[in-house]
């Protein structure tokens, strides 16, 4: 396998060995994002204000990507139709980004989870082993697991290609924790907003490194998000 991944990617100029390039993106802004409702694997839809994002986003990866991959999600999934309309790639469907599944804190936000299971609550939120959730993926561990198993298979089936992944905050942070091995309290101490892009590059031995996090330049000077996970 090493060795076809490496004939795959040499650079016929420079003999080079090229990295594979992975771009995560959040998805646009939705109703419950804006609202602050844990949305996990229900299915809502982007807003008119989330499509207008996932547009400037659009202008951001113009003919510069290969292939698309998308959580079978519809916010997701409308992300991104409109980022590449006009790049002849269609998305691919990826069932191992879909978003956390938080059981039964779908639909709650934030202050009503720690209030109804505040002991629930404060084990997610300070256990560094598991993250443990009720019901749903289990686990922040769990899930990190899936995201990172899936990032890393589209990795190794693009080498030296230049990717995009649309999912969600929650599983988008949960590969990372997954790709860098970092405990599950580090799914509190990072923020993405909608549409924000966080750049990861592989090697030809699939060792990642992190280029950038929740970028969103593509936006509007001064535009304020309204979501954050």
């Amino acid at each position: 396998m090493y060795n076809t991944i490496m004939s795959k990617i040499k650079n016929n100029n420079l003999g080079e060995i090229m990295d594979t390039q992975i771009w995560l993106v959040r998805h646009g802004e939705t109703e419950w994002n804006v609202a602050g409702r844990f949305q996990g694997c229900k299915d809502i839809p982007l807003t008119d204000e989330g499509f207008n994002q996932a547009r400037s986003l659009k202008s951001r990866f113009t003919k510069s990507f290969d292939a698309i991959y998308t959580s079978p999600l519809t916010r997701a999934l409308q992300t991104a139709k409109v980022i590449c309309e006009d790049d002849n790639i269609e998305p691919i469907i990826e069932d191992g980004i879909r978003e956390v599944d938080f059981g039964k804190w779908e639909g709650l936000t934030i202050k009503q989870i720690a209030e109804n299971y505040p002991t629930e609550f404060m084990e997610w939120r300070t256990d560094t082993i598991n993250g443990n959730l009720l019901g749903g993926d289990l686990s922040i561990k769990c899930a990190s697991t899936r995201a990172k198993d899936a990032i890393l298979n589209i990795a190794e089936n693009n080498p030296g290609k230049k990717i995009i992944i649309v999912a969600h905050g929650g599983i988008i942070k949960a590969g990372l924790i997954g790709l860098f091995d970092w405990n599950m309290t580090m799914y509190h101490k990072i923020i993405l907003g909608n549409t924000s892009v966080s750049q990861i590059s592989f090697d030809a031995n699939l060792n990642a490194r992190l280029v950038s996090l929740n970028d969103t330049n593509h936006l509007p000077i001064n535009y304020k998000l309204k979501s954050f996970v």
